[in-house]
């Protein structure tokens, strides 16, 4: 899917992983207890910067900080915005 946004510098947009329904013993968890997840896949990456090449690159699935970026919502789907320097790992 392409989207219609472009991030500028060393910002990229990242599709969140949905976030744990069970525990690993099986128990249900409901929507007000559920953890932010920490992890998404990259749907576009901007140019980086003059000295700084972006790592990166659409399609990785990378881990991030808990509160890591800025919410957006584009063509009625949730994102992320954040700067390359938030993400911690790539998976």
């Amino acid at each position: 899917m392409s989207l219609k946004i472009k991030p500028l510098a060393d910002r990229v947009i990242i599709e969140p992983a949905a976030a744990e329904e069970k525990t690993a013993g099986g128990i249900i968890i409901p929507d007000t207890a559920k953890e932010k997840p920490q992890k998404g896949k990259v749907m576009a990456v901007g140019t980086g910067k003059k000295d700084e090449p972006m790592t990166v690159k659409k399609g990785d699935v990378v881990l991030y900080g808990k509160y890591a970026g800025t919410e957006i919502t584009v063509e009625g789907k949730d994102y992320l915005i954040m700067k390359e320097s938030d993400i911690y790992a790539i998976v």
